[in-house]
């Protein structure tokens, strides 16, 4: 049996609850993959191509903020979403720094059939809560996020 941490009780308290917090989220995440794997996708490329088809075309860094991944990830995911034929970029001036994704039809077509699934897990997984508990939990994570 492992030790017991030796902190005070904020110290304690504070473990303790994003022990929680990260338990919790792994365990949405995982359940949130299943229709994305039998697709072929990750987390990340679903998330761009969420983004794209809910948003329109996007640059690239305020994509990567908008999904919350860095810029090399970002390049990655969609390198590989190019690959695929579900992301196209652009660049519409001269300025290099400057690139937009957009969705392909191709692309649209397959977050057009995982989406709905994937939102009735998500309902699904968060139904767990009241829609009271939903809405503090949202207020309480925008809190915490915003604090770090």
């Amino acid at each position: 049996m492992g030790k017991q941490l030796r902190g005070t009780a904020t110290e304690k308290r504070a473990l303790n609850t994003y022990v929680k917090l990260e338990r919790a989220a792994n365990a949405a995440m995982a359940y949130a993959r299943v229709g994305l794997e039998e697709a072929g996708l990750s987390l990340g490329q679903f998330a761009v191509l969420e983004a794209l088809y809910h948003l329109g075309p996007l640059y690239l860094g305020d994509l990567a903020r908008r999904i919350l991944t860095s810029s090399g990830n970002l390049t990655l995911v969609v390198d590989n979403l190019e690959k695929r034929g579900l992301v196209k970029r652009r660049q519409p001036n001269k300025d290099k720094r400057f690139v937009l994704a957009a969705i392909t039809p191709a692309g649209r077509k397959l977050i057009g059939r995982i989406f709905p699934d994937h939102a009735k897990r998500i309902t699904g997984v968060m139904g767990r809560l009241t829609r009271s508990e939903q809405e503090k939990l949202g207020a309480l994570c925008k809190k915490l996020g915003t604090g770090a």
